[in-house]
């Protein structure tokens, strides 16, 4: 059965409505947390479906860990590259924020520190390699900001960088499309900052399950507004974090996109989270929250399962296809292969040359027949150039159950 909100239950129930609120405030399974929404003091009911979407979550987690063992380094590196870009794409575009899959492509293969994304680019890098990042006290979340976003700030618009001693020092609100305030943000900045640190020791207290503290902190984060501007990217990018050091980056590549998805529901939790009549439960946010979670889990499984099996598919393929048995030609096909499965729009010839340890002209000789074959499709994306199998024309060379047309 759906949670029903306190903000919902003060108009639908309004006779039961003090009532079920004292009785969820004092439950046993409550957990009471040292932070207050407006003057109502917060808390969340560690209620058993909480607990089973966590238990679901791991298990497709352990799935998914399975299944990228299986997969050759390359195609998983691909895959992770391509959920990668497409998190911080989506990401910046949730907030507004123009940027293209080819820039951000650009600032992760060629990083250079004075373009407006490198800061976001490197500590993306960083979730799949597991380093850590402190996050426990004011001056860490300002120095991740600096990191992450002060150069695109300051690219987009200088007046919104920070202008406090930590945070801002002027209120901000965070308006809808047609201009109508939904929430504005704690003032004066010793407010900030010591709401930073009340959510921050609720990230960090292990007494509490990991998923339920990335979501309540993801939550306060934007209840907080300790920025003018990056809030979004910030708050996402720490539960992003935290969820590679739990579980696999792969998941933690996939929340902007899943969020994306269902925009309009996460707005709806942060909106009956803030609102008054909610008295403080923060249980709705943790659900929506979780359930995110649980569908980018899910998601990603039915991804890597699909793309497995085609891989296996496609490699029986293989040997049939020109030159196959010259020298490391089948180490060359492999690799367009796994690009097509397991990238947007394949790998580059930089690639191609660190994994098979050969000179350019080697590459290109080796390229050519298959490329007069119509057996590779070719995507340029500035100076670079990206090979990958054509799984069309495989196909109708290669009808299964029928002869080899070739």
């Amino acid at each position: 059965m759906p949670y029903k909100s306190l903000a919902k239950l003060f108009h639908k129930d309004p006779e039961h409505y003090e009532e079920i609120y004292q009785s969820r405030f004092h439950h046993e399974n409550a957990r009471h947390l040292d932070f207050a929404i407006g003057d109502a003091p917060a808390f969340f009911l560690e209620s058993s479906e909480l607990i089973y979407r966590l238990l679901a979550i791991e298990r497709t987690d352990k799935e998914i860990l399975k299944i990228a063992a299986l997969l050759p380094d390359a195609a998983l590196a691909q895959f992770q590259k391509r959920c990668l870009l497409d998190e911080m794409f989506l990401s910046n575009k949730m907030e507004g924020v123009h940027s293209s899959r080819r820039e951000l492509l650009e600032n992760l293969e060629s990083p250079v520190r004075r373009n407006r994304f490198y800061g976001l680019v490197q500590k993306y890098v960083l979730l799949s390699q597991k380093e850590s990042i402190p996050l426990e006290s004011c001056q860490d979340v300002r120095r991740l900001y600096d990191e992450l976003l002060w150069t695109e700030i300051e690219y987009e618009d200088p007046k919104d960088l920070p202008d406090g001693e930590i945070f801002r020092k002027e209120s901000v609100s965070v308006s809808s499309e047609v201009q109508k305030e939904i929430h504005r943000g704690l003032y004066p900045e010793a407010a900030i900052r010591e709401a930073m640190k009340k959510a921050l020791f609720i990230l960090n207290d292990e007494r509490i399950e990991i998923l339920f503290r990335i979501a309540i902190f993801h939550y306060l984060f934007g209840y907080i507004h300790p920025f003018y501007n990056g809030n979004g990217r910030m708050s996402r990018f720490i539960s992003s974090y935290f969820l590679s050091r739990e579980f696999s980056p792969l998941l933690a590549y996939r929340l902007s996109f899943t969020i994306k998805e269902s925009k309009s529901t996460y707005e709806k939790a942060f909106k009956t989270c803030n609102d008054p009549r909610n008295r403080g439960d923060l249980s709705p946010f943790l659900h929506t929250f979780l359930g995110f979670v649980e569908k980018a889990a899910s998601q990603l499984l039915e991804a890597l399962e699909s793309r497995l099996e085609k891989l296996r598919y496609y490699k029986k393929i293989l040997p049939l296809l020109p030159l196959y048995q010259e020298k490391q030609m089948d180490e060359l096909y492999a690799y367009l292969l796994q690009a097509s499965l397991f990238t947007d729009f394949g790998i580059s010839t930089k690639d191609l040359l660190q994994l098979l340890e050969i000179s350019h002209s080697t590459l290109k000789k080796r390229l050519a027949p298959i490329i007069d074959s119509g057996l590779i499709e070719l995507h340029t994306e500035g100076r670079a150039n990206y090979y990958q199998l054509n799984l069309q024309r495989l196909d109708e060379l290669f009808p299964p159950g029928k002869k080899p047309l070739l």
